[in-house]
């Protein structure tokens, strides 16, 4: 029975390992009671593999460090795989959360990650190297990191929405994709 908690710790260490996890935001709250306030803090964490994956987790707790590994832990089991086209993404997208809305637009290659804060720390988890994007509601920085997260959830391959419309992918591609690959 040890064996095989003391392999499944080394199997967790190991994934933990690959996973590139950022902190984004941590809150103190307050909560007034009888005596006082009491404080909690709530913290945003991103998680994601460079490669495609990534994931967005809140945790509330009493300690930080509690808040940030519940944060984590619920990013992980939250993970995404998002379509890719290259270094970026395949078509421009806008998305709500809340107040916060997000405009995520495909970059050619060479352009980097131009982000804000909240934007920056999803779309570079996730492993995205060519991207603009522009923050255009609310500035809370959670509103902000779950519109980018609800953008890349919505995200298609220029190829399945080609065959779902009944026409040539090249129709679709992106400028720069198109010169690579149908000239």
């Amino acid at each position: 029975m040890a064996r095989r908690e003391r392999r499944r710790r080394d199997r967790d260490k190991e994934d933990r390992e690959e996973l590139d996890e950022r902190v984004v935001h941590i809150a103190r709250t307050a909560k007034v009671v009888k005596g006082g306030r009491r404080f909690a803090f709530r913290a945003v964490v991103v998680v994601g593999d460079q490669k495609g994956r990534v994931g967005v987790g809140v945790g509330k707790a009493r300690e930080v460090p509690d808040a940030i590994r519940k944060a984590s832990d619920r990013a992980r089991k939250e993970m995404i795989q998002v379509s890719l086209l290259g270094t970026t993404i395949p078509h421009a997208i806008e998305s709500r959360f809340g107040a916060g809305r997000v405009l995520l637009k495909p970059a050619s290659p060479g352009t980097g990650v131009i982000a804000g804060g909240g934007v920056r720390a999803v779309v570079e988890a996730c492993g995205i190297k060519d991207i603009l994007s522009k923050s255009l509601g609310s500035d809370n920085i959670l509103n902000v990191v779950q519109a980018t997260f609800a953008a890349l959830q919505e995200l298609q391959d220029f190829r399945e929405e080609a065959a779902r419309r009944g026409v040539e992918a090249k129709h679709l591609a992106p400028f720069w994709y198109r010169e690579e690959t149908y000239a």
